[in-house]
């Protein structure tokens, strides 16, 4: 059932990614919406398909997206690696594990996506576009954070009810 409306969910978000918080720049950075879904759902108690949303949004902001087809891809697979791995190792403090997997995960999918477009021979100043591009969404992101969390747990409770047990 997740995996169903994971499709709906994650390109209404990016349609909202592209069409209204594209336009909401903070210096040259945007918010990434996709990426904070991705973490999100990937740091939920029950959920065990976060893999598999992983696929479907690196796919989708792929087909959107101007930068070469494995770069989004690759960058939120890396991301979702992390929150996986932090949500085993800080399990008791999942808003940490969010922030922290929100900064590291932007800045990856960021440099991966700078490094993709260099090698497809657009030249961009490396210091220019951390400064101008890749700090900034990764402060539009971290304020972004927590409200998505806070959204993707209700989807994740509605979705994954706990058991009651009598």
């Amino acid at each position: 059932m997740s995996i169903v409306i994971a499709i709906p969910i994650l390109s209404v978000l990016l349609i909202l990614q592209s069409a209204i918080f594209s336009r909401v720049v903070l210096l040259k950075g945007t918010a990434d919406l996709v990426l904070l879904a991705l973490v999100a759902w990937a740091l939920q108690k029950r959920t065990k398909t976060a893999w598999h949303w992983c696929i479907i949004g690196g796919l989708l902001v792929s087909y959107v997206s101007a930068v070469p087809l494995v770069a989004p891809l690759l960058g939120y697979i890396i991301a979702v690696g992390v929150a996986l791995l932090l949500k085993q190792r800080v399990w008791q403090v999942p808003l940490l594990a969010m922030f922290v997997t929100t900064f590291f995960g932007t800045i990856i999918v960021q440099l991966i996506e700078l490094a993709a477009l260099r090698l497809s021979g657009v030249a961009i100043p490396f210091f220019q576009s951390i400064n101008l591009v890749t700090l900034p969404s990764v402060m539009l992101n971290l304020l972004l954070a927590l409200p998505f969390y806070a959204l993707i747990g209700d989807l994740s409770n509605w979705l994954y009810p706990e058991e009651l047990v009598v």
